[in-house]
């Protein structure tokens, strides 16, 4: 009896040992399951939505140990998460969700839940963002600019709320844009032209001989003004924030429009001084006089000497007393930052700036707004706040009474006056052009088995330099963004001087945009340069993935080791349509071993 009371003891004891360690290898696989499994999320307290994942991180939190677990997998099926499909639209450091959940104290008054604001390493997205369901590749350009397929931005709620404004209309499967506005119903196209006659310049041409090249559009709508002014040989930087309008950006760059997402709020705008000749608001709902006008004065510093900004809106045109008041307290305001009234005419009044600092001069001691302090720097731009103050030019501007630009398209390859401010000589300018027109030259032959014509609109340069890769696209139909990394952002200046557009930006973090923006990515050592300040490689490639469309190409030309490492989790990306991988012939640019590596990314739900 002893014995078999020892044996059911001993059972009892083997039971117990193995309900044990069931136990924790049930721990183990739940633990690892919620860090790696796709819809899952591992558990780190904070905020959590309803269906018990993070809001944040969606299906997939950041683990510290992500490089090591893609090395463990190098001789296995290798994998990078995809996020929940209700995050295919997420914009990081854009997110509203974010905000609500880091209980950020912001002054809605000042827009600053418009400004970017990004999640924390540990909070950042490490999963790929999916395509909406029934995505299409993209309408190619230029028909593209007057349709898009509705399923790829299935928001239909601004047809409804600009439907007297002919913004844009639903038509089955397509949404069409008919290329009116708030205050250009009858078509953008009539409207530019007849700013053109307001300035009278010659043959109604709003180019006015070449002269007239960058724009900025504040509070774009859906940018069909930008749209129309290609045509006439004019860039537009189309700038809006993600508002109550909020897919406004998403339409205008699915319709192939250059144009970012952006605000004026409390920081300056990513665009050095003086980029602009012109400087459009059509009903921008911007309150211009709040804090002591800072808004203009930072429309002031962007613009070039002699620029205008062209203003319709009612306050410029309607006699009821508060439009009237408005008016007044703008007219007096422009007046002490010395700009003048060119013509006003209907629903729009045009401002010159001048084009010297004489009229600062002049003004009365005391004169508000100031002028900005000698030790202020009009081109720095990341993470800096507005000032109410009035930005002179340069002793060279104020001596010339302008640029001194040559026209369009001249100018894309004549060196830019403000080169001697960077430490660059012409001579070095025009080896850096001829370099870049030779390396892209060298990239197409590597593509040009696969590249149709009219397959590449939206293209990122992500390290510019002095903007020699957009210049050598000179004939291509697309339009460049091109993107200076903090630590050169003084070149940023050189690259709207020659007529194309851009914006500073941090690699370590996301970039204003939505998802699928982006036909063709250029990187040229930035993961260099992301690897020597210890932002992750793989944080850089995940963020290129979700801007970057379907069947869209990156090419990222790094040193060896770099493209070794990249190639490794090209499958991970589904990066694995197509690639092509060479070695490149060394230039005065080539600092390390380079390689070029060309991938093209899959079209996958």
């Amino acid at each position: 009896m002893k014995q078999k009371i020892e044996q059911l003891g001993a059972t009892k004891l083997i039971n117990y040992a193995l309900i044990g360690l069931i136990a924790i290898l049930g721990l183990v696989c739940l633990y690892y399951g919620s860090s790696f499994a796709p819809g899952l999320s591992r558990s780190d307290g904070g905020d959590y939505g309803h269906d018990g994942t993070d809001p944040v991180l969606g299906g997939f939190g950041r683990t510290s140990d992500f490089d090591d677990f893609i090395d463990d997998q190098e001789h296995h099926t290798q994998s990078i998460p995809i996020c929940d499909t209700k995050y295919s639209e997420l914009i990081p450091c854009l997110d509203r969700n974010l905000i609500y959940q880091l209980k950020l104290k912001l002054n809605l008054a000042l827009m600053e839940h418009y400004e970017r604001h990004c999640p924390s390493p540990e909070r950042r997205l490490n999963c790929l963002i999916p395509p909406p369901v029934g995505y299409k590749i993209p309408i190619r350009w230029p028909e593209s600019r007057d349709e898009v397929w509705k399923v790829n931005i299935p928001h239909t709620h601004l047809a409804q709320e600009k439907s007297d404004q002919n913004w844009m209309v639903v038509n089955g499967e397509k949404i069409n844009f008919p290329g009116g506005g708030t205050h250009f119903h009858d078509g953008a196209d009539k409207y530019i032209v007849a700013l053109a006659r307001m300035l009278k310049f010659p043959n109604d041409k709003l180019h006015n001989g070449g002269n007239i090249r960058s724009v900025l559009d504040v509070g774009c709508g859906v940018a069909s003004f930008g749209a129309y002014l290609l045509s006439h040989n004019i860039i537009a930087m189309s700038l809006a924030p993600n508002d109550v309008h909020e897919n406004q950006i998403q339409f205008a760059l699915e319709r192939g429009i250059p144009s970012t997402l952006g605000v004026l709020g409390t920081k300056r705008l990513p665009y050095p001084s003086r980029s602009f000749e012109l400087a459009h608001c059509s009903r921008c709902r911007i309150d211009w006089l709040q804090r002591d006008g800072i808004l203009l004065l930072e429309l002031d510093r962007v613009l070039r000497p002699g620029g205008y900004f062209a203003y319709s809106s009612p306050e410029a045109y309607a006699h009821d007393p508060e439009n009237r008041k408005i008016w007044n307290a703008m007219h007096d305001l422009l007046r002490k930052l010395c700009w003048r009234v060119v013509v006003k005419r209907d629903q729009t009044v045009i401002w010159a700036k001048p084009l010297s600092n004489s009229c600062y001069l002049k003004r009365e001691l005391g004169t508000q707004p100031p002028l900005c302090n000698a030790d202020d720097d009009p081109d720095a731009t990341w993470n800096v706040q507005m000032k109410a103050c009035i930005s002179p030019y340069s002793t060279r501007m104020h001596k010339d009474k302008g640029s001194s630009l040559v026209p369009w398209p001249q100018r894309l390859t004549a060196a830019p006056p403000r080169l001697d401010e960077i430490g660059i000589t012409p001579e070095q300018f025009h080896e850096d052009t001829s370099i870049w027109q030779f390396r892209v030259n060298e990239y197409w032959k590597q593509m040009k088995s696969v590249v149709r014509k009219s397959y590449f609109r939206n293209v990122m340069d992500m390290n510019s330099n002095l903007g020699g890769f957009a210049a050598a696209l000179k004939d291509v139909d697309v339009w460049v963004m091109n993107v200076s990394p903090v630590n050169m952002s003084s070149r940023l200046k050189i690259i709207y001087d020659r007529g194309l557009i851009g914006a500073v930006h941090d690699w370590c973090e996301a970039f204003s945009t939505y998802p699928r923006t982006y036909d063709l990515l250029h990187a040229w050592a930035i993961f260099t340069e992301m690897e020597e300040r210890g932002c992750g490689l793989d944080d850089l490639l995940i963020e290129m993935d979700r801007i970057l469309r379907p069947e869209g190409f990156a090419i990222i030309r790094d040193k060896s080791s770099i493209i070794n490492r990249i190639r490794k989790l090209v499958p991970a990306l589904r990066w694995d349509h197509w690639s092509s991988e060479v070695e490149p012939q060394s230039d005065a640019l080539t600092t390390n071993d380079e390689r070029v590596l060309i991938v093209r990314k899959k079209l996958w739900s």
